[in-house]
């Protein structure tokens, strides 16, 4: 088959590689239809993961068909269309039992693409199928359903839950690339009483506005002014970083109320400063996390319903031989004004919207 294989820091091919075979009774092959490309993906070709080992194939969310299951296989069968999670899970281990599957002991958590190879391919071996893919109703859109293999969960359980939004919170989120966004969206099923949106990028600043943010921050001009002012100097009740920089983790702790919470999404790869000095008289909580896609089932009945407008943030696709050029769109969002883009295993799918 054909795949996208990490060749080391800042390299990669669409390659040749073995077909994935079935190799504990617990797995699933699953052709791969629609996958697409996260921020942590650029990090490891940006050699912040140095867990990757070259040859890996990059990846880690997928909608597709299961075509064969393992013996001890349950709930899904060949022929059924799934959601292939980012996150992998034994269900029986410590973590695994408490939902927190990120953290799972029994050889899950994140491991597609990561330490096994991933769903940037024509097929892809999905250990703990019964626990780790999710079955499709046939009205869920293939774009749609991939954003909740990692996105989507990811804003709402690490951002949102783990920020712990309330009705009437001023809630500032810094980064509005596809993370920020998801988090924006989501954050509105809790009535916050504003959404303040910071960003360098004006494409990404309007694309905010549209997906429900209620004040637009330029972060080259003194957004911590205008939160202060927003809020008459208490600060936000909610910061929530979407980069995975120093500087915009540093920015949420000094727009951050006395009592609030700051939650980390972004994948950091250089050390951040924690002052300390000026933050442990204020009783700020501060939450990192990764994502454990227990909500997982709770969002694919909000979409299937029509509860989360999910779309808006597919901008670009592409057929799967084109992913390299997928990736430089992603990547240059600048440039580009890319937000998510999909790889569909047919072509007849590329372009789906028209590239800026």
């Amino acid at each position: 088959m054909r795949a996208l294989v990490y060749q080391g820091p800042g390299k990669s091919a669409w390659d040749s590689v073995p077909d994935p075979e079935i190799e504990d009774p617990g797995d699933a092959i699953v052709r791969v239809d629609t996958t697409t490309i996260c921020d942590t993906d650029l990090h490891i070709l940006g050699g912040d993961v140095p867990e990757v080992r070259p040859g890996t194939v990059l990846g880690h969310e997928a909608v597709g068909e299961v075509v064969e299951a393992g013996s001890d296989v349950r709930t899904v069968r060949p022929g059924d269309r799934v959601l292939v999670s980012c996150i992998s899970a034994c269900g029986r281990c410590r973590f695994c039992r408490t939902a927190t599957y990120g953290q799972c002991l029994g050889g899950g958590g994140w491991i597609l693409g990561h330490l096994i190879n991933g769903t940037q391919a024509e097929y892809v071996r999905v250990p703990f199928a019964d626990t780790s893919t999710y079955p499709l109703t046939a009205g869920t859109q293939d774009d749609a359903a991939v954003l909740l293999a990692d996105l989507l969960p990811t804003a709402y359980e690490v951002g949102v839950l783990g920020g712990g939004v309330r009705p009437g919170d001023t809630v500032v989120v810094v980064g509005a690339g596809p993370i920020g966004l998801a988090t924006i969206l989501t954050a509105q099923l809790y009535s916050p009483g504003r959404i303040v949106a910071v960003d360098l990028a004006p494409a990404r600043l309007e694309a905010a506005k549209q997906l429900g943010a209620d004040v637009l921050a330029h972060a080259a001009q003194e957004p911590e002014r205008l939160i202060d002012d927003l809020t008459d100097g208490l600060g936000a009740d909610v910061a929530i970083e979407a980069v995975g920089r120093p500087e915009s983790f540093g920015l949420c702790t000094r727009v951050v109320r006395p009592g609030g919470h700051v939650a980390n999404i972004g994948v950091h790869g250089k050390p951040a400063t924690l002052h300390l000095e000026d933050l442990w008289i204020k009783d700020v909580t501060i939450t990192t996390g990764l994502v454990d896609t227990y909500s997982t089932p709770d969002l694919l009945h909000m979409v299937a319903a029509g509860r989360l407008q999910v779309s808006p943030l597919v901008t670009h696709a592409f057929a799967f031989d084109r992913i390299q050029d997928a990736y430089d769109v992603f990547s240059h969002p600048a440039d580009t004004a890319a937000l998510k883009v999909a790889l569909h295993r047919e072509p007849s799918h590329e372009l789906l919207l028209p590239q800026p």
